[in-house]
């Protein structure tokens, strides 16, 4: 009698993947984790597998279920079953590979290998998910480690809000900026003579003053003058 291999008994531990064609067009696909025992298919949307289109003996009907070595397909009764190992191509199940009474039968799944039921113009595949443990829960370092960055998240605004400028102490380099600027058009001004106010002027200045009656010109007697 074969004794079980270590790739029997990893296919025990990993979880399912199927998939349903349409021809060739890929139409659904589902991953089932290892913490699953069986796997029931009926024409249902809220079936684990809901599966259209075979002829199923009851509803829901148990497709795969996990054993010591690995899972047992059950194949609908209107279906032929194939297998493929690792990239070959698809060949028919041999009677001696399947067990169970005629319309009840079912077939062993092992690791590298992939089965196809096929039933119209539709095809499952079913294969060993990669999945091989179920995914670990939170640990106290990790919640601990989620508090931290969430804090340090949070403390950002109000840190920017405690040591951020003071309004006041803005007022009063604006105010001390403003007059600098005063001061420096003010020196601007005096140094250009006009920091001094403008006065009239007397009637001795203006009488010193020349008027301008601009150039004289020589217009010909034939020319107009506006």
């Amino acid at each position: 009698m074969p004794t079980p291999s270590a790739t029997s008994a990893s296919v025990a531990d990993g979880g399912l993947f199927c998939e349903l064609y349409w021809g060739t067009s890929l139409a659904e696909a589902w991953s089932y984790g290892p913490e699953l025992g069986q796997v029931h298919a009926a024409p249902d949307e809220t079936a684990p597998l809901p599966l259209y289109g075979f002829t199923l003996p009851e509803e829901p009907f148990l497709l795969a279920e996990r054993t010591a070595k690995g899972w047992r397909i059950h194949v609908p009764p209107s279906a032929r079953v194939e297998k493929r190992l690792k990239d070959n191509a698809f060949q028919p199940v041999g009677p001696d590979e399947l067990t169970g009474a005629p319309g009840r039968t079912a077939v062993e799944l092992h690791e590298g290998m992939t089965l196809r039921l096929v039933e119209g113009e539709l095809n499952l595949l079913v294969q060993p998910s990669v999945v091989k443990e179920r995914a670990g829960r939170f640990l106290v370092k990790d919640v601990a480690w989620i508090i931290t960055v969430a804090i340090l998240f949070l403390s950002a605004p109000v840190a920017f809000l405690v040591m951020g400028p003071d309004p006041a102490r803005m007022a009063a380099n604006n105010a001390r900026a403003l007059q600098v600027a005063h001061d420096k058009e003010e020196a601007r001004r005096k140094a250009m003579g006009l920091d001094q106010p403008l006065k009239p002027l007397t009637e001795a200045e203006r009488a010193t003053q020349q008027q301008d009656g601009g150039a004289r010109v020589t217009v010909p007697a034939s020319f107009g003058v506006h």
